[in-house]
């Protein structure tokens, strides 16, 4: 009988061993997989309202301070796009003066984001304001980007518009393995000396809008 309970104790040890040797392999290749796949769904919404924002510079001159504003923007406001009335390859055309150019005011839901709709067909521009995943973080609730705007003055007195936004890794990670997360999250800011989270723009200084995972 103590044989019996000896050799199923011993499988019990054997079985969480291995259970733990699998675990111990599997997780981290479990995260760095859900991490890849969320960070490229937050840089496509970066670079979404990176997009917005730069045709409302483009009409305004400024960068807009709130996602309402970029929002209304994108869905009932219009910009200017110069269209070119002749064959613009023709050299003598050219030169006599044939070619016309006619400028005229398009919606903008009808110009910048074209191509994306075209490769997601559920886009929407509302979405644009909320980080990807952070509702499984929260149980449901979604949370906005961190997101601004302002005026850089150069040493030169130039007032350079600038924005950003910015999604801190908590908020589309949080749900993860918490031990996967902290060593994720204590390489890039200790060792890389990256910023703890996804961001387009900066309030710093004018970096013509760059993201920082293009660095």
């Amino acid at each position: 009988m103590k044989k019996i309970i000896l050799s199923l104790a011993l499988i019990a040890i054997i079985a969480v061993l291995v259970w733990w040797l699998v675990g111990m392999f599997t997780t981290p290749i479990k995260f760095e997989e859900q991490r890849r796949s969320r960070e490229t769904k937050v840089v496509e919404r970066l670079k979404d309202i990176r997009t917005a924002q730069r045709a409302f510079r483009t009409k305004y001159g400024r960068f807009t301070s709130t996602f309402d504003s970029l929002i209304n923007f994108v869905k009932n406001d219009s910009i200017e796009l110069v269209f070119a009335q002749g064959n613009e390859d023709d050299s003598a055309a050219m030169a006599g003066g044939r070619i016309i150019r006619v400028k005229r005011m398009i919606a903008v839901k009808d110009t910048i984001f074209n191509e994306r709709k075209a490769k997601d067909a559920v886009f929407a521009i509302d979405e644009i304001r909320y980080i990807p995943f952070s509702e499984m973080v929260t149980g449901g609730t979604k949370k906005e980007f961190k997101f601004g705007s302002t005026m850089f003055i150069t040493e030169s007195g130039v007032g350079v518009p600038v924005f950003e936004a910015f999604a801190p890794y908590i908020d589309f990670l949080g749900d993860l393995d918490k031990q996967e997360l902290i060593n994720y999250r204590d390489e890039r800011i200790n060792t890389l000396k990256k910023e703890d989270g996804l961001k387009v723009g900066s309030l710093q200084a004018p970096n013509n809008e760059a993201g920082n995972w293009e660095k």
